[in-house]
């Protein structure tokens, strides 16, 4: 085994990576790294047979014995950190997919370490794409550990690269899939990626995915979300190569990366990534119905409604692709003249959807929906208010202020107060989020219209034409609007000043500084010195002695200026003390400074230049000429013996700058802690105002909604006794009624009997001897006939039973009967003898029982009026029978 070895050792790299014995294996792996560590560089011959043939790293890095593996991760991390971005660019695509499926859900710790490195290492050698690339397929992957072994990996990726060096669209795009994972382990690890980009991206990811995830998903991860909010931002832990030969480009000429009072520029600070840089655009036209302008025209609001969100739904995405709206936007415009509130609210949301997703794209559509929005800012209602302010700020945000001026100047004047109010509070956002300073001829019409504005008799328009002056002066400064303050009294100056003090604007107006020699010398940021014009005016003799003698005096104000911690005042004569020359070395050591090249270059022979130029001056060998030659002569050296004390600064005045360095950072950072509480407070307070006019709104259409309940209930009640009393009125009425009914059926029955049968023991005789003694004759027939057809008593209805039967053999309907029963007086004793037909009182007895006895009852009212009919007409025909048989009807003698 021994001499096997031997001659294992003694076989070139590439065989023994491809060995089938694992010891073999990894023993070449092992003199690998070696020998990668010991290389001068990357040229060196070792680097040659893996950059020829990249596919030797793939079984090293997947090999099939876990310590070899370990080694073989080991060695191609050494390979890529020696071998430079050549080796990365050329072996990535054979080894991520099998570090990634074969390296990452290692059980040993080293061998996992070595994988994660290799895969930071192949972004950081040339760029991520790729290696995100061949990462992504692996969490469609049969095996969970494998899933959540590579979203672990991309946490790291992110973790030490930022989203601004790795691109986290791609990721995004398939975090949905990962959190419906069975697996609860893929679901852990898919929440720290997403909480590791939420420290990057902050709420940007948001509308990319975070709707798709179940709601309790959410609920955790906006926990998660508010920790990391309180963490301060994240910075960048491992630099790329790119990066790294920048740094060291920039160190090896430090003098260029500083400015003149030596401090090193500030790199301008990304703000917080957009969702709208993340998004892919999106093509909504296939998707918006076809019917849309046709429903949107209908009469009914419901349909108008029920079109315009469907809209919303269809443009509710972070990015949208350019298209041919302009028919829609004109739609929108005119649902801005809709008499329903709630289609004017949906049409501004459509508005604000669509500017925010088309950005730039939609500065061609302001002309067409500027001015209706601004029209409709009559409406009081705060909901449809803060839904066109919200669209506004969106369609400002895709065009600049200078576009908008014209429309907002008319509205300005509008008689409408609410109007005007409005365009108001539209302006001063406008100001303050614009990134254009206005031009000067704007600022007249801006500060003209604000100065009007404080003339109102409305106390919300003055107070907001204070605050639109004092934001415009915080944009461009108190000096330039200094000539628009003097026309104002003291209390509205007041005013302006204090929104100016706590006006927040994103563009500020930085004015050119007069440059001028004294000030050159002088200004802590200023490149020209005045010394300088000397030196390029070297070649024009004539000119050199004029322009020589002004070259002390700018020391003295360059002096006043440096009188900080890192200089001291210079010597009365001119010449700088020499702490104070080692303290300006960084003032003075630019292009045309005293301690540069080309300043020590001019200094001799600008010693040599006064004798030329003496005759210009001598020619009058006077005393005029002297004092002006005799300065030059020795004003001239004295930055001479300051140059050698200019080559460096001390270690204390190293450790000063440095110190004062980190101040300035820790104050910078402390600022930018303090803005971003002060937003944050600000949106909270932004939101309990919106809460708060939401209850108050809400209390009011409870108010009103209980006092029309109560007005409803008073109009019940009275209702109710209304109808309570109509109901009493009736029944009376029905109860009288009734009493009437009966007592028109009780005449109705009752049959028409002579006044004289009804009284009781009178006889026919005495009846015809009162016919005759009336003086008529004889003729009792008549007169007895008209009194049994006319005669009716009146006390029928109250006759007693015995008394109400018929002497006809019949019964008369309602005998028995107490309301409606008929009764008759009875005949005397000779009447009835003497009247055939007439029924004995033994045979009325019998009836009477029979009816008593209840074998016949009385027929309903309608055959009582029937029989009633019949017993009378029966009645008279018995009567003339009577009076026929008794002769009655004979005419008197």
């Amino acid at each position: 085994m021994a001499d096997g070895q031997e001659d294992f050792s003694s076989l070139p790299l590439p065989d023994r990576f491809v060995h089938k014995n694992w010891k073999v294996r990894k023993e070449g792996y092992e003199d690998a790294k070696q020998q990668f560590e010991k290389s001068p560089d990357e040229s060196d011959p070792v680097f040659a047979p893996f950059l020829q043939d990249p596919g030797l790293w793939k079984g090293a890095v997947a090999d099939s014995n876990v310590a070899a593996q370990q080694e073989g991760l080991a060695s191609y991390c050494a390979f890529l950190k020696y071998a430079g971005p050549q080796a990365c660019v050329r072996s990535r695509g054979y080894t991520v997919s099998p570090i990634v499926e074969k390296g990452l859900p290692q059980m040993r710790p080293a061998a996992k370490a070595n994988a994660l490195e290799a895969l930071l290492l192949c972004v950081e050698m040339d760029k991520s794409d790729p290696v995100i690339e061949e990462m992504l397929p692996a969490l469609s992957h049969k095996v969970p550990k494998v899933i959540a072994a590579t979203l672990a990996g991309l946490t790291a990726i992110y973790h030490n690269f930022g989203c601004k060096v790795v691109d986290p669209k791609p990721v995004l795009k398939a975090l949905p899939k990962v959190f419906a994972h069975a697996d609860k382990n893929v679901r852990n690890e898919a929440q720290n990626l997403t909480v590791e980009l939420y420290r990057w991206l902050k709420e940007a990811i948001k509308p990319l995915f975070f709707g798709e995830l179940k709601p309790v998903q959410q609920q955790d991860l906006d926990k998660l979300f508010e920790k990391v909010q309180q963490e301060p931002a994240p910075k960048q832990e491992r630099l790329t190569r790119a990066q790294q030969d920048a740094m060291a480009t920039a160190s090896a000429a430090p003098d260029e990366g500083e400015g003149e009072a030596g401090e090193e520029i500030p790199e301008e600070e990304d703000g917080e990534v957009d969702a709208f840089d993340l998004a892919e655009p999106v093509d909504v036209m296939p998707k918006i119905p076809k019917d849309f302008l046709d429903q949107l025209s209908s009469s009914k609001w419901k349909d108008r409604k029920d079109a315009l969100d469907a809209l919303y739904n269809v443009l509710n995405i972070p990015r949208i692709k350019e298209g041919p709206f302009d028919d829609i936007v004109r739609a929108l415009a005119k649902c801005m003249k809709d008499a329903n509130i709630a289609v004017v609210t949906v049409a501004a949301n459509c508005v604000d959807l669509l500017a925010k997703g088309l950005r730039s794209n939609f500065a061609k559509y302001r002309s067409n929906i500027l001015s209706p929005m601004l029209e409709r800012l009559k409406e009081k209602k705060q909901s449809v208010a803060d839904a066109l302010g919200q669209a506004l700020d969106a369609v400002f945000a895709s065009t600049h202020l200078s576009d908008c001026l014209e429309e907002i100047f008319e509205f300005l004047k509008h008689k409408n107060p609410q109007v005007k109010q409005e365009t108001v509070k539209f302006l001063i956002r406008c100001l303050r989020n614009t990134k254009d300073v206005p031009s000067k001829p704007e600022v007249k019409s801006i500060a003209e219209a604000s100065t009007k504005l404080m003339t109102e008799s409305s106390e919300v328009v003055r107070s907001g034409g204070a605050e639109i002056f004092g934001t415009l002066m915080k944009i461009m400064g108190e000096r330039a609007m200094n000539p628009y303050l003097d026309g104002l009294d003291d209390i509205r100056k007041t005013k302006v000043k204090e929104y100016f003090e706590t006006a927040e604007v994103k563009a500020k107006d930085r004015p050119k500084p007069i440059v001028g020699p004294p000030k050159g010398a002088a200004g802590p940021g200023g490149k020209k010195v005045a010394t300088k014009k000397p030196t390029m005016g070297l070649k024009k003799p004539a000119p050199a002695a004029p322009e020589e003698p002004p070259a002390p005096s700018p020391s003295k104000p360059a002096t006043k200026a440096i009188p900080s911690k890192l200089g001291g005042v210079p010597k009365p004569g001119g010449l700088p003390t020499p702490g104070a020359g080692l303290k300006v070395q960084k003032k003075l050591g630019g292009p045309g400074g005293l301690a540069s090249p080309q300043r020590r270059a001019a200094s001799p022979p600008s010693e040599e230049q006064p004798p030329p130029a003496a005759p210009k001056f001598g020619l009058g060998r006077g005393l005029a000429g002297r004092p002006i030659a005799k300065p030059s002569a020795p004003a001239e050296p004295a930055p001479s013996p300051a140059a050698p004390r200019m080559g460096g600064m001390s270690a204390a005045e190293r450790a000063e700058l440095e110190e004062l360095r980190l101040e300035k950072e820790r104050f910078s950072r402390m600022t930018e802690e303090m803005k971003a509480e002060r937003s944050k407070l600000n949106s909270q307070v932004t939101e309990l105002q919106n809460q708060n006019a939401q209850l108050i709104e809400d209390h009011t259409r409870d108010v009103l909604s209980i006092k029309a309940k109560e007005t409803q209930l008073v109009r019940a009640r009275s209702d109710a006794e209304t109808a309570e009393q109509t109901v009493q009125t009736q029944q009376r009425e029905i109860e009288r009624l009734k009493r009437e009914l009966r007592r028109a059926v009780a005449r109705a029955m009752s049959p028409p009997v002579p006044d004289q049968l009804s009284i009781s023991g009178t006889d026919p005789e005495s009846v015809y001897q009162e016919a005759g003694s009336n003086g008529h004759g004889p003729r009792p027939s008549l007169h007895m006939g008209s009194r049994f057809e006319s005669a009716r008593p009146q006390s029928y209805a109250s006759a007693s039973p015995s008394e109400e039967k018929e002497n006809t053999g019949t019964e008369s309907p309602g005998l028995s009967s107490r309301d409606g029963g008929l009764g008759r007086r009875k005949l005397s004793p000779t009447v009835q003898t003497n009247l055939p037909g007439v029924t004995s009182p033994t045979r009325s007895s019998a009836l009477g029982s029979r009816t008593a006895s209840g074998e016949e009852r009385s027929p309903e009212p309608a055959e009582n009026w029937k029989r009633a009919a019949e017993v009378t007409s029966q009645l008279k025909a018995r009567i003339e029978q009577m009076k026929a048989r008794q002769g009655l009807n004979k005419p008197r003698t």
